[in-house]
């Protein structure tokens, strides 16, 4: 090795080190912020994931029993849960609600027995947690944009019975006495008729209402999350543990909560089994709105961001009916816990390691992601995180999965800069190419998985990725995310449209009726747009050019790290760059003095 390639060795040695010695610096996000639950809740989720993990696979049993016991092995699996979770940042309802969400999906019953010794996975996380129990008109949906609360829901559904339209017996026919006790309650009136004609009618209805307010409020009807909250506000009201008539299920097998849950998922469109992502698992959607709206409606009173990391938790489905992380597009990092919870129900799997689910949860999103370099950083920057908190064999799995594609592509970037750098080229020019390659691979990529998706030719291009589009201000003349200007040509089928200020024009024309349609065309584009808008938060593009020019000499740390910056229009998304890639630089810089 000559001596010129041996200093280009240790350049890039330098650089790639230094730029992955903080796992911050390779992104504009605050995950330091995450790992005390502030913004979002994926940091506590994967620790939970990761204690769950662990003691499943020492034969600890998820089973809530119906025992004559004042504590069992679910109790205790719950509280290292929620510890957990509390000690990465969630509070307590949230705390109990990541718990038991988790614990159900691994195979823990929501609820069992009547009367004494009757126990609900959600009502024991909640006193576990310590937290009071709140109704659910003071739960809140997840963000989007905006967002409501479960009123929507338990004000339809009272509306409904203060109506006489939601029993289709009322109270006041039944003979004195009769009523409130074991005659209806365990007898034909009670099984046959009101339980399961309120959940059905009040499933529905509450439904209805949440997805009618979320519209109302300029969101996006959320069909899980409706589902869910409609099945919760009933199950507030009626017998949740009570059997149902046999033309329902197996009589001992099938409760109201079922019934609640089957008409949810209906009234939202829901389909009717849904799938764990790499396992295959499947699982009835009726009973998993039921079972989750019963937990919900006991957990406490979780906020925003407990229900922001339900919604996520969820995205363990592959028929992606909630949830972000787990998709093809790359949310923020605040988002991503999806794999941690895919890597947890295949560590659950007869003979599964470490290792093999790595390379699942590897190929799945090489073949699956728009971008699997920023999705396999985005892995590892989280699981990397979340070790501080806990460790465990979810995180060794994320971390096994994600590090060589990591080195890979921080190896690659440092070549080229410093190739690039010595053939003359500018940190700007090496920025900016790597992001315009990034965006050719985002748009090919994303233009096939939805042909593919919507069995459509479906192509698109962005003409013009751009900021300011209609503010004036600094911030947005400086940052890509606060008032994105973009122009986009769309293919969809066999028409060809070109569309100019998509996010500060035609969006609103389109919501408000004008030109609508070119709605499909919004809706072709809008997965691809997503992930190059929120691509800001993992900066490789903009941190190894400015790392490698430093550790050159080509500029100081300062400098470089600003001309990248500056220059980053996509990787540079938000703020928070800057600081981070000089640091990385000067670890650089003082690594080639040793």
């Amino acid at each position: 090795m000559t001596d010129a390639s041996a200093q280009r060795e240790k350049i890039i040695l330098a650089s790639v080190m230094a730029a992955n010695a903080n796992p911050g610096w390779l992104t504009s996000d605050r995950v330091e912020a995450l790992t005390g639950g502030h913004g979002m809740l994926n940091i506590p989720v994967v620790a939970a994931c990761n204690v769950i993990a662990a003691e499943l696979r020492r034969g600890v049993s998820p089973e809530v029993k119906f025992a004559d016991a004042v504590r069992q092995p679910i109790d205790d699996l719950l509280a290292k849960s929620i510890a957990v979770a509390k000690a990465a940042g969630a509070d307590g309802a949230n705390a109990a609600l990541i718990a038991a969400t988790l614990l159900y999906l691994c195979g823990a019953n929501a609820q069992v027995g009547i009367p004494a010794g009757n126990r609900k996975l959600g009502s024991s996380a909640r006193m576990i947690a310590g937290v009071s129990r709140s109704g659910l008109a003071a739960v809140p949906t997840a963000k989007m944009n905006n967002k409501i609360s479960g009123f929507a829901a338990v004000a339809a559904v009272y509306d409904a019975m203060m109506k006489g339209e939601l029993s289709p017996i009322q109270g006041r026919d039944i003979p004195e006495g009769v009523g409130g006790g074991v005659m209806v309650g365990h007898g034909a009136l009670g099984e046959d008729f009101i339980f399961p004609g309120m959940a059905e009618k009040g499933a529905a209805i509450g439904t209805k209402a949440m997805m009618d307010a979320m519209s109302g409020a300029g969101m996006p009807s959320q069909k899980f999350l409706s589902a869910l909250f409609g099945a919760a506000a009933i199950l507030e009201i009626i017998h949740p543990d009570a059997d149902v008539a046999e033309e329902y299920g197996p009589y001992g097998k099938v409760t109201s909560a079922f019934v609640a849950g089957r008409s949810a998922a209906r009234t939202a469109g829901l389909p009717e089994k849904v799938h764990v992502r790499i396992t295959g698992r499947e699982v009835e959607t009726a009973r998993l709105i039921g079972d989750l709206g019963l937990i919900l409606k006991d957990i406490g009173g979780p906020t925003v961001i407990g229900i922001m990391a339900l919604d996520e938790i969820i995205s363990v489905f592959e028929e992606g009916i909630c949830g972000a992380g787990a998709g093809p597009v790359n949310p923020p990092l605040g988002h991503v816990c999806g794999d941690a919870v895919i890597a947890l129900m295949c560590l659950l799997q007869d003979g599964s390691t470490e290792q093999s689910v790595a390379r699942a949860l590897r190929d799945r999103r090489l073949g699956f992601s728009f971008d699997p370099e920023t999705a396999m950083m985005a892995m590892n920057i989280v699981a990397r995180k979340a070790t501080q908190i806990c460790n465990g064999p979810v995180t060794e799995a994320l971390i096994m999965s994600s590090t060589p594609m990591v080195t890979k592509a921080l190896h690659a970037r440092a070549a080229r800069s410093y190739d690039d750098l010595m053939a003359g080229r500018s940190v700007g020019e090496i920025v900016r190419a790597m992001d315009e390659e990034r965006q050719l691979l985002v748009e090919a990529r994303g233009s096939e998985f939805l042909s593919k998706a919507k069995g459509t030719n479906i192509k698109v291009h962005f003409t013009k990725i751009g900021k300011g589009a209609r503010r004036s201000s600094k911030m947005a003349a400086r940052w890509l995310a606060f008032d994105p200007a973009l122009d986009a040509e769309v293919t969809v089928g066999d028409e060809t449209i070109h569309m100019e200020g998509i996010i500060n024009a035609v969006i609103p024309e389109v919501a408000q009726g004008i030109g609508k349609e070119r709605a499909p065309f919004l809706t072709a584009l809008a997965p691809i747009a997503s992930e190059l808008l929120l691509a800001g938060n993992v900066i490789m593009n903009v941190t190894i050019p400015a790392v490698v020019a430093a550790a050159m000499g080509k500029l100081s740390a300062s400098d470089a790290a600003n001309e990248a910056q500056s220059a980053g229009l996509i990787s540079a998304g938000i703020p928070g760059t800057k600081a981070k890639a000089e640091a990385a630089a000067l670890v650089a810089v003082e690594s080639m003095r040793l």
